[in-house]
């Protein structure tokens, strides 16, 4: 009988929790994505305002417009595309923010396929 009451009062405790979501304390800044590729760690650096996008990786600069759906997600688009597919939009959702971190999801609009990262700011 005593199990039978915890079950559903651990149920309810544990769906009460809320992950930490300040989306807005990384509207604007300076941030690094580290990625494996191909099995080599790669880092990106970008710098964000509420508009512009600007990310420095191996060298190649390339700036982005931001579109902002709400304060957790928005949409990038390269100003200067050089090829098919970065002239695609890229949505971008802030699942969960803790300290100076956030995890997000990525893909290509209209793209079901989803990929998910973790984003460190490094300056105001």
């Amino acid at each position: 009988m005593r199990k039978l009451f915890f079950i559903p009062l651990t149920l309810v405790l544990v769906s009460c929790y809320q992950q930490e979501r300040n989306c807005k304390d990384f509207k604007t800044g300076t941030f690094v994505f580290e990625t494996e590729i191909e099995g080599v760690k790669k880092t990106s650096r970008f710098v964000r305002n509420d508009s512009i996008e600007i990310e420095t990786f191996e060298g190649q600069v390339d700036t982005s417009s931001i579109r902002w759906i709400n304060d957790c997600e928005y949409v990038l688009q390269k100003i200067n595309p050089k090829n098919r597919a970065e002239q695609k939009a890229v949505s971008m959702k802030i699942i969960t923010t803790q300290g100076k971190t956030y995890t997000f999801e990525y893909g290509i609009v209209g793209d079901a396929k989803k990929q998910r990262g973790v984003i460190e700011k490094v300056s105001e």
